[in-house]
Formats: C-alpha cells, structure tokens, sequence
C-alpha cells in the first residue's frame, strides 16, 4: 500500500463534514510540522452562517511563493446502509480508494501534502516558499472560509504569487484536464402571487402558475449567447417548480420558480440579473431573489498554464486539455488575489454513494504536484 494512500485513508476516516473539522487539521499538522511547516488556525463568524475554522500551513518566507488551496470539508454521505463500505472507515478494493472525500477532495490534498513534504525534505534550504490554505467551508456557504483567509493573508502581506487548487478536473483519468477558468454562477427566487380560486370560475381568481410558467419559457425560448473561445454558451436551468397545491380544483395564490445561471466571461452576475429582469417584466410583477456565487474568471498567466500543463505531460504521458467547465471552486476568491488553476483526482463519484478514487490517480497524482514543485522553483 502506498504512503499516499495511508495518508487520504487517515484524512477520509475524519467525518469532517461542513463545518465540522473532525480531528482532520490535526492530521494534516501531524503530518507537516515535523518538516519544518508552520501552522495557524484561523476562525471567522458571521451572524446567519456557521463558525469555521481554517487553516494556514506554510514554509519559509521567501519569494517566489507558491500555494497549494483545497477544502477539507465533506459533504453529507446520506444514508450510510446504502455504502459498500462505510464513508468514514476508508478502504482500498479492486485498486480503488472508497470512503466519503476521496475525489473531493481530501485525495488531493494527501498528494499535495506528501509532494511538498518530500520536496522540502530533499531540498530544505530552496529558494521560496511553499504553503497550503485548507478551509472548512467549501462545501457550505463559503462565507468563513477561503475568502475571509484571503483578506487575512493580504493584511500580513502573505498573498501567494501562484495558486493551484487540487479540485477533480479529470473527467475519468488523470491527466485529461485542468482547469484555468470557471464559469460564473447565480441563482434566482422567482415568487408570482396571484389570488386563489375555484378552478371552475377562473376569472374571479389569477393563476399566478400561468404567469409563472411564461416567464420561465420567455427564459428558455432563446440562447444567451454561443460562447467563445475558452467557454461553452451561457446557460439557464429551471432546478425547481413549486406551488404546494395538493388539489386539483383550486387556483393557488402563489407559485415560485428556483433558476440557475452558469455564465461565461462574456457576462458580470449584474448583467444577467438585468438579462432576466428584462425578460420578466413584461409578465406581471414578480419578486425576484438573487444570490451570486461567483464570477466567471480566466487565467491569463501563460506559464503558470504550460507549468501545469507540461508536469502533467511528463508525469502522465497526456496532453491535458485547457477547460473553465464545471462548476464552481474556491478558485473563484483566489483570482482576485492571484493567478489560480486548477488540477485534481477524476471526477467520477464526488458527492456520490461509494465515493471513490484509483489508487493509481493518487500516486501519479503525487508526481504530478512534485513536478510543478520542482518546475516552479527551479
């Protein structure tokens, strides 16, 4: 059994589900600080979400400074009779990895941890710096986590010069893809108050389910657009219809529509809310609630792309391609400090039952980080 993969196992059987770290950073600490890291744990509050605690692992001080970014937050395994194994008792079968975090993405950072630990091991004395910024937060709202870590970071003068977060971006092997942008995201309440009635004398009530289904076909009736050349078209997806009408013969007085939209860099969240509120207006009033997750972004540092891009190469014998699919990542605080990419396990079973990775994508997956490492600082 590899060391890498003791290590993922000893990660995963920490049940850190958002936001509760579950011994997990003192694995982490265990594992680093006898290399010479330091670590600080920094927690952040704010009045409607939950306590988190985060974590700041670095070596040296010097610059160039390189970064590391991932989550060591889980989520939720469901119902744990319906696992072959059970999600916190990690184990290996048929060459995989099973157990809740094992794609997303505690395997990544057991390889990040193990290449930076063997990297200042061999070379202690290089010239940089390397850290590590773990959050408890991804999974959740996001509010205490890697954003609130940033603002703390740039106060002590402590921003990295280069991120790599280690998210799946690996279809199904490794070596595949990596991400150097990601589509922008926000999410809209569409709630239509009309007035209730019999279903048989339609023009004492107003069916506010008639109104609202317009609006979401004046949504889908046309493209946003057709994309370019780095992202796919922006899209817009009806996740949820609700009237909560059990009957059949009653005109309910309201109805509410839950939409996504993922958009590319050709668009701000402040452009497609105006996109939507145009394309509603002219059905009725209607409250709209909107929530942004995030900006759609692109990474223009050529040589931190072909950095990646080559150490993929070599370790995996791929030519990765450049891709800003998906969703979204913690990437989307670290652009605005820094150039970030994007390099993980397969995305193959995140969030899923039996969530797992080959052993082999862990151990390449290694090579792969002491590579940038050693590309980086060389």
């Amino acid at each position: 059994m590899s060391d890498v993969v003791e290590l993922a196992k000893s990660l995963i059987r920490c049940p850190s589900v958002t936001p509760t770290t579950a011994g997990v950073f003192d694995v982490i600490e265990k594992y680093l600080k006898p290399a010479g890291f330091t670590a600080e744990r920094i927690t952040f509050s704010e009045e409607g979400s939950d306590t988190v605690e985060n974590l700041w692992i670095r070596y040296g001080t010097a610059a160039p400074h390189f970064c590391f970014a991932g989550h060591t937050d889980v989520v939720p395994p469901g119902d744990p009779s319906l696992w072959t194994t059970p999600p916190f008792a990690p184990e290996v079968r048929n060459g995989e990895l099973y157990g809740r975090g094992a794609e997303d993405m505690k395997g990544a950072i057991a390889c990040f941890m193990m290449a930076a630990k063997n990297y200042v091991t061999a070379k202690p004395n290089f010239n940089g710096s390397l850290s590590m910024l773990i959050t408890m937060d991804e999974e959740g709202w996001a509010v205490n986590g890697t954003r609130k870590v940033l603002e703390w970071l740039k106060a002590r003068n402590e921003i990295p010069n280069h991120c790599l977060v280690g998210e799946p971006t690996n279809p199904d092997k490794l070596g595949q893809m990596v991400k150097h942008g990601r589509r922008g995201s926000v999410s809209f309440l569409i709630e239509v108050n009309g007035k209730q009635g019999h279903v048989a004398y339609p023009t004492l009530a107003d069916n506010p389910v008639t109104r609202l289904v317009n609006m979401l076909h004046a949504l889908k009736a046309e493209p946003i657009d057709a994309g370019n050349d780095h992202f796919p078209p922006t899209n817009l997806e009806i996740s949820s219809i609700d009237v909560g009408n059990p009957t059949y013969n009653v005109i309910p007085a309201r109805a509410e529509a839950r939409v996504n939209v993922r958009f590319n860099d050709m668009h701000t969240s402040a452009d497609i809310e105006k996109w939507v509120r145009g394309k509603l207006a002219p059905f009725g009033d209607a409250t709209i609630t909107v929530r942004v997750t995030g900006e759609s972004f692109l990474n223009r540092d050529e040589k931190l792309a072909a950095l990646v891009v080559n150490a993929v190469k070599e370790i995996t014998g791929m030519a990765p391609v450049l891709s800003t699919t998906g969703g979204t990542s913690d990437a989307r605080f670290i652009k605005n400090y820094c150039p970030v990419i994007e390099f993980g396990t397969t995305g193959r079973t995140p969030h899923m039952v039996d969530e797992r990775v080959e052993v082999a994508t862990l151990e390449g997956l290694v090579k792969v980080y002491q590579q940038v490492i050693e590309s980086y600082f060389r």
